[in-house]
């Protein structure tokens, strides 16, 4: 017998070899009917798959994101099926699940894939599907795998097959379909329900440029149908909010070739709430004692050598910039935390003068490839809500608790009230991907867990996520159309200080290490932008909206009494404009509506005879006629919501 162990803690007693579908369908049928797969001992399996010893045991269904990952990768061994059944002969790379859906990069010879194939492939995959074949699991030598593909002629496979250890080799089979891979897998075809490809793309294999191009197909799958044509709505609603193409439409920012790609430029209205979003979180750190800063955007290579940045993104840096001394070269920054090491080392520091919190809205610089170039929400010059706060070991669970604090005020202003933390670990099995010792980590993440459930967050665990220098919470937000962004990100840091070997004075008269935290709510103020667009579909909160009113004027002879109206709301700090144009009111109020101003104020006679305006709110209409006094109420109360 052995013990498998539930999330809640409970223990059950199975014979050996007990699959967890087995365990499933001892707890209820409708449960079994609903797992994807299962988690064994923190490993991903499938739930076909025996157990023969003791496990800690967690039962995947679609509402889990391996649960999720597990039927889309199971997808595309099912597209790669009806590929083969369709055109035989094909060629498969590589097919992984990915954030929503999957892909499967394919060689078809000389016959050219195109859109017009995506609905036949389809079809032959729903055919396929509804025969219920199971996904079998077997594992095979290296020269059985090397054997079977050779005979298919699939150079892709063999190549991959030459990279791995016997002993390591497994396939997969869902009816006569036989695949290279390591699963998992569902139990069976019939689950996948419904089926949309997506798209084609280009894709070199092995992501090098200098070998063949395959074509990459992309597609998702749900096990009902009423999720795919929700899923489908939800995308034509993401491109009406495309921040790309609302960004234009509203002038708030642009790109220019002579300029370079992925340096955003900010126009005025841009502009205007990115300076209103800076100085709301300017007011909320000085009430929480953090002191302002500014650093240069460039830094000499030792700097980012020291830090570890240059060997982690030294690559994905621009190059060095070479200067007249012999020798000597700078980077544009890739982070600020080095120069704010500097900062902390510039002069002697006490235990009494701790925590030091310093903050500063400083642009980094990432050599991004431009393939992966994506409005704002992936450039090559972003400016961060940045700070870092030097303390002691003592002070960093009530420091920790602080940035969080400030964190949830932010999103909770900025209307996203949907959000998970996650708690981002160091990979165990990849410990090169990480600077400093094993007992800094422990403490670190002890550290963010530990906070964490003092103020019951809702959270998540995900291994391997952590920062190279240290583990962090990062903030898993959900926009209007449900879609899930990472915003914001928390981090504990013992490794920097040890490079840069800061120091402070303790209370009994020793030099001590500081730990360091990391923290940026907004994360950067390109990406946050992109987001916010989405979210609001340009419709942005009162308080942050550049025009907050537009007076309409019926004619030019009302252009004195829109001048009084618009000085008398400045008085009060409310921003708008006059569309002096010579357009009739329609058009105006049509053009008004297009631009998202949140309220319209039309003036003609009979408002200027009884010292009103009409007011009408973006997407709603008529409001009534209020004198100005009225309208700034009702203006307030408003911005208030």
């Amino acid at each position: 017998m052995i013990n498998i162990t539930f999330p809640d803690g409970n223990v059950r007693q199975y014979e050996a070899g007990t699959t967890a579908m087995e365990i499933a369908m001892s707890i209820s049928h409708g449960l079994a009917r609903n797992v994807l797969s299962a988690k064994v001992n923190g490993e991903v399996w499938d739930s076909t798959r025996p157990i023969h010893e003791d496990a800690k045991l967690e039962l995947l269904t679609w509402k889990d994101t391996e649960g999720k990952t597990t039927f889309w990768h199971s997808s595309a061994h099912l597209m790669a099926e009806a590929l083969e059944s369709v055109f035989p002969g094909t060629k498969f790379g590589i097919g992984p699940a990915i954030e929503n859906g999957f892909y499967y990069d394919v060689d078809t010879g000389d016959r050219q894939l195109s859109a017009d194939d995506l609905p036949m492939i389809e079809k032959k995959m729903i055919e396929l599907a509804r025969q219920k074949n199971e996904y079998v699991r077997k594992e095979v030598s290296k020269e059985e795998a090397l054997a079977y593909f050779q005979e298919k002629g699939d150079d892709y496979k063999l190549e991959l097959i030459s990279e791995l250890e016997d002993g390591s080799i497994t396939f997969y089979q869902q009816g006569e379909f036989v695949d290279l891979c390591r699963g998992p897998h569902i139990p069976d075809t019939g689950k996948i329900k419904a089926i949309k490809l997506m798209s084609l793309a280009g894709a070199y294999w092995r992501g090098d440029e200098k070998r063949k191009q395959l074509t990459r197909i992309y597609g998702i799958t749900f096990p009902k149908q009423k999720e795919l044509d929700e899923y489908l709505q939800m995308l034509e609603e993401a491109k009406k909010r495309d921040h790309r193409k609302l960004g234009a439409e509203l002038e708030l920012f642009m790109f220019s070739e002579r300029v370079g790609m992925g340096l955003p430029i900010w126009l005025p209205k841009g502009n205007a709430v990115r300076e209103r979003l800076m100085a709301f979180m300017r007011e909320e750190q000085e009430k929480r004692g953090y002191k302002s800063v500014t650093t240069p955007h460039i830094g000499k290579k030792d700097l980012y050598v020291t830090s570890g940045h240059y060997e982690k993104y030294g690559e994905d840096s621009f190059q060095p910039i070479h200067t007249p001394r012999e020798g000597e070269e700078f980077l544009l920054k890739p982070m600020n935390c080095p120069h704010h090491c500097e900062i902390f080392a510039n002069r002697p520091r006490s235990y009494k003068q701790l925590p030091l919190r310093i903050a500063e809205f400083g642009t980094v610089y990432r050599y991004e490839q431009s393939g992966e170039l994506h409005g704002l929400s992936r450039v090559r010059g972003f400016t961060q809500d940045d700070a870092h706060i030097f303390c002691t070991p003592e002070q960093l669970k009530d420091e920790f608790l602080n940035v969080l604090d400030l964190t949830k005020t932010v999103l909770s202003k900025m209307g996203f009230d949907d959000f998970t933390a996650q708690i981002s670990l160091r990979d165990p099995d990849n410990p090169d991907k990480y600077i400093g010792s094993d007992e800094n980590w422990d403490r670190a993440e002890r550290a963010i867990i530990e906070a964490t459930e003092e103020v019951e967050l809702n959270t998540v665990t995900a291994i391997g996520e952590a920062a190279f220098y240290g583990p962090k919470l990062d903030f898993m937000v959900k926009d209007a159309l449900g879609r899930s962004w990472q915003l914001g990100t928390i981090q504990v840091d013992y490794n920097l200080p040890d490079r840069f070997e800061l120091e402070y004075v303790g209370a009994d008269n020793q030099p001590h290490r500081p730990v360091m935290i990391h923290r940026a709510p907004f994360g950067s103020m390109e990406r946050f932008m992109s987001i916010l667009i989405e979210h609001t579909a340009g419709k942005f909160p009162l308080w942050l909206t550049p025009d907050q009113f537009a007076i309409l004027p019926i004619s030019d002879n009302f252009m004195d009494y829109a001048k009084k109206v618009e000085e008398e709301l400045a008085m009060h700090d409310i921003r708008g404009y006059i569309d002096d144009r010579t357009e009739s009111i329609g058009r105006k109020i049509r053009d008004t509506e297009l631009k998202r101003i949140p309220l319209m104020l039309i003036v003609g006679e009979k408002e200027v005879e009884n010292g009103k305006v009409s007011v009408r709110k973006q997407g709603e209409g008529d409001q009534g006629s209020m004198s100005i006094e009225e309208f700034v109420a009702y203006f307030k109360e408003l911005a208030e919501m």
